[in-house]
């Protein structure tokens, strides 16, 4: 047998080293487009706040937020000590057939801090699975009597087989999925009307079982209306639907508010998914959280509480649960929404004043509370260049142009400034301004002169040097 390498020599491993194992068990392509990057030609050596410190002793502002997981921070204290008091006391919940104090506190704190009648939860890992789990239990309140889920256009619910099918855009990657998807422009209330109608049965029923949609789209910074909300909850009732409203990103005062929905009082879904900073920064935990008559008509028997309840090995994993219970008290004790109003006094006038500076680069900013998107635009001819250069696929790509202009400013930023930054995936592919809900004012502040500094040098300069520097020398002809 090959010697295994141990964690000692796998923590002093070099970069190179790093790539060089990544190319050969993890993916090649992954090392090619993330060391197009400045961060992805470098280590980390610890985290702290808002702060990455790299091996070369570099300090970086992560204005990431984690892509959502970071609301706390890195490695904050209360965080950790909760997971070093759960180890130290050498804690066991592993076994499901145990009953966890941490499951029965977290499920009962989250009753408390929701409205309405959002009572029964379940804690699977990522927050694709709670997608899938709460769109399983919609399904099963029905008794599998209907067979068509309605989602946004622009959703984003996860990339498993289930919640890809239920992302926009899924189609192109060719997957199976869910049956009966049915597609609505975000935030129209007369399509989904429409699309409702379509769907009658012959005896006159309702073949939808249930409706999921983002209130606020953290893939492309857009909200819905109140009224489409209202409108959502007033057709389910109407036609027995189960409304769910994922806030997988959204949540846990992201957007200035515990989470998004609670902005429009007595507005109550049947289903909440959430994840991302719910586990702390430490922990891969998520949820759904029920309305108590939904989930008590699909689980609550002896002959299906199983189902629910043993569909993860992790379920009642007493470290992931004992992270989130400390990591929501913090959030609410600490005032999270508050703090993410708090940025975007900073934040969001800071953006205004780089999008009427630079008006030809910068075509729209949006968001809300520490959740921000700047929609960058423009470019010189080089981008003719790059498209030519690209593999067919990419040249393909109707979204090359703002792409490439996005990642220079991403390049940049890092680079120069040190400041850690990404773009979406889909949707526009705006530039994300997301920092922790830890990050000080100066920080903010930081990000907006690293942000103005950089668009001052031009997108021509910029994106001269990420072509030729970054992209050009790996696209070589005909790959």
């Amino acid at each position: 047998m090959s010697e295994l390498i141990g964690l000692e020599e796998c923590e002093r491993l070099t970069a190179k080293g790093v790539h060089d194992l990544y190319r050969k068990h993890v993916s090649r392509s992954q090392v090619s487009l993330m060391t197009s990057f400045g961060f992805g030609r470098e280590l980390v050596e610890s985290a702290e706040g808002a702060w990455i410190r790299t091996r070369d002793g570099r300090r970086i502002l992560d204005f990431t937020g984690g892509v959502g997981v970071l609301n706390h921070g890195h490695n904050h204290p209360r965080i950790l000590a909760a997971r070093r008091r759960f180890q130290e006391a050498r804690r066991m919940e592993v076994h499901k057939t145990y009953f966890s104090p941490y499951v029965a506190a977290l499920a009962c704190n989250l009753a408390r801090l929701l409205p309405g009648d959002l009572n029964m939860s379940f804690f699977p890992n990522s927050g694709a699975e709670a997608v899938e789990g709460a769109v399983k239990l919609a399904y099963k309140y029905h008794g599998g009597r209907r067979g068509r889920i309605l989602r946004a256009d622009i959703a984003f619910h996860g990339k498993l087989l289930g919640s890809g099918s239920l992302t926009g855009g899924g189609e192109r990657f060719r997957f199976p999925g869910i049956p009966g998807v049915t597609t609505f422009p975000y935030g129209d209330l007369e399509a989904v009307r429409t699309a409702t109608a379509a769907a009658r049965t012959r005896d006159g029923g309702c073949d939808v079982y249930a409706i999921i949609v983002e209130p606020f789209s953290a893939s492309t910074m857009r909200h819905c209306p109140e009224e489409f909300l209202r409108g959502l909850r007033e057709l389910c009732d109407a036609e027995g639907i189960v409304l769910i409203f994922d806030e997988i990103y959204t949540g846990w005062g992201k957007t200035g508010e515990l989470f998004y929905f609670m902005r429009h009082p007595g507005l109550v879904p049947d289903v909440l998914t959430t994840s991302k900073s719910f586990g702390g920064g430490k922990s891969s935990i998520s949820a759904y959280v029920a309305r108590e008559p939904v989930f008590r008509r699909a689980y609550d028997n002896l002959a299906d509480s199983l189902i629910q309840s043993t569909s993860t090995t992790y379920y009642g994993f007493g470290e992931e649960t004992a992270t989130a219970l400390e990591a929501v008290n913090i959030a609410v004790e600490d005032d999270y929404p508050g703090r993410a109003r708090e940025i975007e006094r900073v934040l969001q006038p800071g953006l205004e004043r780089i999008r009427k500076e630079y008006p030809d680069t910068v075509a729209a900013v949006r968001g809300a509370g520490a959740l921000y998107g700047i929609f960058l635009d423009g470019g010189p001819r080089i981008l003719d260049l790059a498209a030519r250069l690209a593999p067919g696929g990419l040249a393909a790509d109707p979204n090359l142009r703002v792409k490439l202009i996005t990642c220079s400013v991403v390049d940049a930023l890092y680079r120069d400034h040190g400041v850690y930054a990404y773009y979406t995936l889909n949707g526009d592919n705006p530039l994300v301004a997301a920092p922790p809900l830890v990050v000080e004012t100066a920080d903010v502040e930081y990000f907006l002169d690293a942000l103005a500094a950089t668009l001052a040098q031009g997108l021509p300069r910029l994106l001269t040097r990420f072509v030729r520097e970054k992209v050009a020398p790996r696209w070589p002809a005909g790959s």
